[in-house]
């Protein structure tokens, strides 16, 4: 080890003492071990190592930081919390930060949400979503609802209640016996679509499916959990917002409530604020974390309607109350955060730019709809993602076990870009802050990786 390898010094120290998420940690061993890379900064779109050498996060670090690392305005605010209070017990004592937040996530949200329940991260606003549901028809004396219908594909955190309604074999399969059993429904992945068959056609083709399970669960469903027009860590599937509409009828005609999990697509990733408004519609849990701080602070916040909540007012004795809770809940450093973020939102156009960016990123992923390898070039506002197949006609994928998206990812590592694909599809969920030729680079160093992988 060279004493001037700042990289290897850290990555040492790390893989001596560290477990790391998502992550088989013998990948880090070997002859020809996959990097593990010291970050010592950020700054804007990049992340900077030990040696100085800058990455491109073109995956927005795991979907959190929409406005760029380090960003002066969120920091401030975060530290200016500092200085006065750090965090308080949430049961019985209030700070203004949370109770600003939650005035103003009630304000933008879709209409019709009365309430605000923080929690600490995505599984576990997942967790009081679920849980919430349940618990309410068992107040109003529905005691045989007691299960969950999700879509195939679905990923909703990896908690056990949040995991037993997410449909992704590599999370679930080891922890099956420990699960409940919801019932999946067949997703409105607009990839699965017919020849000639447009996105809002196959996605309200495939409602007939949801239809058919309620009429024959409806009697024992809590809810229906859905991730709104993209199923993000089950391979960035995606489908027209015609599906949300027509679920949302469904739910209110059986009797079901309906569960809005934008944990990764909420805060203006799919060219809305909130991935529901491009349907028109309002869930009867709406759950948001990860941009919800800029990527700064974990916090997570359900919204619910004031049906919910007046299921839970009671007397004391009469045991009705949502005894669930964390012990950062409200914490008022990742309030302050939140915040501050969504300041950004109400004082820049961030909409407006998104949509140029995403314009961009779309003309530079066209000419891949040719390539004989890709299968499918799909985009939603800045989330935009590539199928990589081995037979593109026949839609026939590479053998898992050959790990194609790795060698994207090694190569992405070597050109300083951050790509991170999730099996063999390619994806780009970049911070806001990108500029058009750091798109530039992304796409091509992305291609490059690509070429190696499928050749």
């Amino acid at each position: 080890m060279s004493p001037h390898d700042a990289n290897a010094r850290l990555r040492a120290r790390d893989l001596a003492a560290v477990w790391h998420p998502c992550t088989q940690m013998r990948d880090h061993a070997g002859p020809d071990p996959l990097p593990m890379t010291p970050i010592v900064r950020g700054e804007g779109a990049w992340l900077v190592d030990a040696n100085g050498k800058r990455y491109l996060d073109a995956v927005s670090s795991w979907w959190t930081n929409i406005f760029g690392h380090a960003n002066p305005r969120i920091g401030a605010a975060v530290k200016d919390q500092l200085d006065t209070l750090e965090h308080v017990i949430f049961a019985g004592f209030t700070h203004e930060p949370a109770i600003e937040l939650a005035e103003k996530l009630l304000r933008i949200a879709p209409a019709g949400f009365a309430r605000v329940f923080f929690a600490d991260n995505g599984s576990s606003a997942v967790e009081v979503a679920l849980k919430m549901s349940f618990h309410y028809w068992r107040n109003v004396g529905k005691t045989g609802k007691t299960r969950f219908i999700a879509l195939t594909g679905s990923y909703h955190g990896e908690t056990l209640g949040a995991l037993s309604v997410t449909d992704v074999p590599l999370y679930r399969a080891t922890y099956a016996p420990l699960l409940h059993e919801p019932i999946f429904v067949a997703s409105p992945d607009c990839f699965e679509r017919a020849p000639g068959e447009s996105w809002r056609e196959h996605s309200l083709r495939k409602l007939e499916d949801m239809r058919a399970a309620l009429e024959h669960h409806a009697h024992e469903v809590c809810a229906v959990i859905v991730e709104p027009l993209v199923q993000c860590a089950g391979g960035m599937r995606m489908y027209d917002p015609a599906y949300l509409a027509g679920l949302r009828k469904l739910c209110d005609e059986f009797g079901v409530h309906l569960i809005a999990d934008e944990i990764a697509v909420g805060f203006a990733r799919t060219g809305t604020l909130f991935a529901c408004e491009q349907a028109g519609i309002a869930p009867d849990f709406l759950c948001l974390s990860k941009g919800l701080t800029g990527g700064f602070m974990p916090l997570s916040a359900v919204l619910t309607t004031s049906d919910v909540y007046a299921a839970f007012w009671a007397e004391y004795n009469a045991g009705k109350a949502f005894l669930h809770s964390h012990s950062y809940t409200g914490n008022p450093l990742a309030c302050r955060a939140a915040l501050a973020t969504l300041a950004i939102f109400r004082d820049e156009p961030v909409l407006e730019r998104n949509r140029e960016l995403a314009a961009h990123i779309a003309r530079r992923l066209a000419p891949l709809a040719d390539h004989p390898h890709v299968a499918d070039v799909r985009q939603t506002g800045m989330i935009a993602a590539l199928e990589l197949v081995r037979d593109k006609a026949a839609h026939v994928p590479f053998a898992s076990a050959e790990r194609r998206g790795l060698r994207v990812y090694r190569h992405g590592l070597e050109r300083g870009v951050l790509l991170r694909p999730l099996g063999d599809v390619v994806y780009f969920m970049p911070p806001y802050v990108i500029a058009p030729d750091e798109i530039d680079l992304m796409i091509d160093v992305a291609i490059e990786g690509i070429e190696r992988a499928v050749n």
